[in-house]
């Protein structure tokens, strides 16, 4: 085996191949694309662009390793088109993350950073800095992956009490670390500290943003060692000045160096560059975790923490894609169109082809849509059972007879007790995924782009107020899907809603205050589906 090492890695790592009887390359950029022609693993970190056009020359290339968690350098696309298998490391630096998390709260509550510049001037302000112990307070966690329980097990020791908004993280995991599950205005209201620790998503950004820091503790301390578009900074900007809140401590910022953020220079800020993961021994940990992944693969076929789908003929690629993409649309849809903000049960059923081409792999695809959200580490096709199964999640999965008009389908139901939302859907003759019906009434549109999906009593009227508040806020409609459960006045409908441009949630407080209308919810998906691209 020959395997390639573009970015410095540890020791242990290269050992781990060398022990292996494999030969190890440590090529300059610029040999790179010729030593890789012959190459069957490519070990990475941040610096190596791994393109299309270098995958092009890699015609043994087998696996890539990426030590770290992001795949931003990694056409992954690419990769997957090629059958090479693309691996992360996610974890690695959890702990590395969760300590830092905590340097910089406890900086926060003792004023460290003021009083060490104090003293460096010569000042002794002891009155001006006093202090807040952490024992007794309430930590709130945004995100209980893996970096929010290593902060849960953490703020236990400290005495602290840990509550945790994650909706795909059941309440018997959150109490393995003492963490108690709560809705995400309940974590506003009561933390002392809020901590973000989930991925961004259409779900999640801004989600610290005016409304919600009005809602929280006078005096609360917010920390930010996940992402910074995870934060409205000009809105915490404006509560630090006011003291809504009382200090904030940021390890990322929405633009990175945070040249014009509102937020540097205030007295009130503590701000790290990104360091949070790193550490010697993340950088250690990672380095010898990616090696062992890629010799693992390339010894025994062992997959672990793979980024994109397992390998697949051209053909099964060909035929199964256009269903992937409508299984994880759904999933995505139903994760954020039902009316609970948590469930613990997800039920796939398929018809026609689906059944017969693959459904193990299409149930992955629903998981993705409906994990991807809101989770910490990237869920994908081969890790997303798994990622499931650790949540608690239960999948229910059935064939069933095709039925007249549509025979190829996959309906996807998410629920936690009696409540939940169905939906099912079809590929297009042009290969687009389409939704058919949403808890039972049929409703033909397109599965892409931003939806508003609306609940109404069926009495005259409502269609056209709808359009009328849409095109008074400015927005244009793309698509208009219309269905009810029963013909005649006072039966429920649905109206889903393609909508154009930028949208925020702020639109739906105009269509919930229209009459007859009971539920306005907005799904944030793709852009048109390239499923006729080839593999």
């Amino acid at each position: 085996m020959k395997i390639i090492v573009a970015d410095k890695i540890s020791d242990r790592g290269i050992a781990l191949f060398r022990d292996a009887g494999w030969e190890v390359l440590t090529p300059a950029a610029a040999a790179l694309p010729s030593e890789i022609a012959n190459a069957d693993a490519l070990v990475v970190r941040s610096a190596t662009k791994v393109t299309a056009a270098l995958l092009e020359n890699a015609h043994r290339l087998r696996v890539v390793g990426r030590a770290g968690v992001g795949v931003d350098n990694v056409d992954v696309e690419a990769a997957t088109r090629r059958g090479v298998l693309v691996m992360n490391t996610p974890g690695g630096n959890a702990v590395s993350v969760a300590e830092h998390t905590f340097a910089l709260l406890l900086a926060l509550a003792r004023s460290v950073p003021q009083a060490n510049v104090s003293i460096h001037a010569g000042r002794w302000e002891k009155s001006s800095l006093s202090g807040t112990e952490l024992r007794g307070k309430t930590i709130g966690l945004i995100g209980l992956g893996r970096v929010g329980t290593e902060v849960a097990r953490r703020a236990r020791a400290l005495e602290m009490k840990v509550l945790a908004y994650d909706p795909y993280v059941t309440p018997k995991a959150a109490r393995e670390v003492e963490a108690e599950i709560v809705s995400l205005d309940d974590l506003f209201a009561k933390s002392d500290v809020i901590s973000l620790h989930t991925s961004l998503s259409a779900a999640t950004e801004k989600v610290i943003d005016a409304a919600a820091i009005a809602k929280m503790k006078r005096g609360a301390r917010i920390v930010n060692c996940a992402r910074g578009e995870l934060i409205d900074e000009p809105a915490l900007a404006a509560a630090l000045k006011s003291g809504q809140i009382a200090g904030a401590a940021l390890d990322t910022f929405a633009q990175e160096p945070p040249k014009n953020s509102p937020l540097i220079g205030l007295p009130n800020v503590i701000a790290t560059p990104h360091i949070a993961g790193s550490t010697a021994e993340a950088q250690e940990e990672v380095g010898t975790a990616i090696a062992q992944q890629v010799r693992d693969y390339l010894a025994d076929g062992l997959i672990r923490n793979a980024v994109n789908m397992p390998a697949l003929t051209p053909d099964q690629y060909r035929r199964l894609r256009p269903y992937l993409e409508l299984g994880e649309r759904l999933g995505a849809f139903v994760a954020q169109a039902t009316p609970s903000q948590s469930f613990s049960r997800v039920q796939i059923r398929y018809a026609g082809d689906p059944a017969e081409l693959g459904s193990h792999v299409i149930r992955s695809s629903v998981l993705v849509g409906v994990l991807n959200p809101v989770l910490d580490e990237k869920v994908n096709l081969v890790n997303a059972s798994e990622v499931a199964s650790a949540r608690g999640l239960v999948v229910e999965e059935a064939t069933r007879k095709r039925e007249h008009g549509y025979p190829n389908s996959v309906e996807v139901s998410v629920a936690d007790g009696s409540r939940g939302l169905t939906v099912e859907g079809t590929v297009g003759q042009d290969g687009s995924p389409r939704i058919l019906s949403l808890d039972g009434i049929g409703l033909e549109a397109p599965l892409e782009g931003t939806l508003l999906l609306s609940r109404n009593v069926d009495v005259p009227g409502v269609i056209g107020r709808i359009g009328t508040a849409l095109g008074n806020l400015g927005i244009n409609v793309s698509t208009f899907a219309l269905g009810r459960r029963a013909p005649g006045g006072g039966a429920e409908a649905l109206a889903l809603v393609g909508l154009d441009g930028n949208v925020n949630s702020g639109l739906l407080q105009h269509i919930l205050a229209l009459p007859s209308v009971t539920d306005a919810r907005l799904v944030h998906l793709p852009g048109a589906a390239q499923a006729n691209a080839a593999p």
